[in-house]
């Protein structure tokens, strides 16, 4: 069992395609996950990235604007574009298609996020201290 975990780990897949998908962004659905898992992957891709597309799809757009003024608010990001557009979907095979309203908010770090985010980390380790 562990050959196969090392062989999956140590795996390197290289797709042509994947040049148009973007690792910093992140589809939010307002079904799937809470609000703060959300907020939370998105500080963990301004880590990575420095910056973290946040994109959503119709009833979704109210999550994604929350979270965007969760970390603004917080101080941790700052906007830097704001694109709306529609796209056409079809609900069903065969169906008619469908507008949706579509967001895509880019946000990157702002100057006090990494003071702000190991000020947090080191609170989380005296808590965690404290519980011991």
């Amino acid at each position: 069992m562990e050959v196969i975990t090392e062989g999956v780990n140590s795996l390197n897949i290289i797709d042509s395609s994947s040049s148009s998908i973007k690792k910093n962004r992140i589809q939010v659905s307002n079904t799937k996950k809470p609000l703060f898992f959300y907020v939370n992957l998105a500080k963990r891709y301004m880590q990575q990235h420095n910056e973290v597309e946040l994109s959503a799809l119709g009833m979704a757009i109210a999550t994604v604007v929350t979270i965007a003024e969760i970390l603004k608010n917080n101080g941790l990001a700052v906007e830097k574009k704001i694109t709306t557009s529609t796209v056409d979907m079809r609900e069903e095979t065969g169906g008619r298609p469908v507008s949706k309203a579509k967001i895509e908010i880019l946000l990157g770090k702002s100057g006090k996020f990494d003071e702000l985010m190991a000020a947090a980390a080191e609170e989380a380790a005296i808590d965690i201290e404290e519980q011991s």
